[in-house]
């Protein structure tokens, strides 16, 4: 369903995936904004939609807490899939920052700030947004995403492949 939503563009899916985010809610913890994470600007124009936001907006209607959308990606980046852990890390590194200007400032300075993004591998693109939160003053910072990936898997299919490629019974 999310490859269909990210890459088929059927944006309907937000719906049936906001869904999914608003059952992982926390229920204890209260927000004073959601936060998509941002794509680069060719990225958005090549996909006609930025997944994270559409997300965002289904919970904040739900939630009753406003979008903002504080942070921008300063630079390009390599799609995340197909990369180390190291790799994902290094891609992410300074490449998003908050928005400047007193009015990006008040919407973040001292509030808990929910992050949203579609899929979570290595958490390197959470960190890099929360780390650029916290630094323009968001006293809490939580990630909500649809899925995340176990990487724990990838280990276990290596060896697999390489028991059987040696051809041993």
């Amino acid at each position: 369903m999310i490859h269909l939503y990210k890459y088929g563009r059927i944006q309907t899916l937000r719906q049936p995936l906001g869904d999914l985010l608003a059952a992982a809610l926390p229920r204890d913890e209260r927000f004073d904004a959601v936060t998509p994470v941002p794509l680069h600007w060719r990225r958005q124009w090549h996909r006609g939609f930025n997944q994270s936001e559409l997300l965002a907006r289904e919970i904040a209607r739900r939630c009753g807490i406003p979008v903002v959308n504080a942070l921008k990606r300063v630079r390009a980046t390599l799609t995340q899939a197909g990369l180390s852990n190291t790799g994902r890390r290094r891609n992410v590194t300074k490449a998003f920052q908050c928005r400047r200007g007193a009015r990006w400032v008040r919407r973040i300075e001292g509030k808990r700030i929910l992050l949203i993004d579609d899929v979570m591998t290595t958490g390197s693109t959470a960190a890099s947004c929360a780390l650029a939160l916290k630094r323009a003053g968001a006293v809490r910072v939580a990630l909500l995403t649809i899925a995340r990936v176990d990487r724990r898997m990838d280990g276990l299919r290596d060896r697999a492949s390489h028991s059987t490629a040696g051809g041993t019974s």
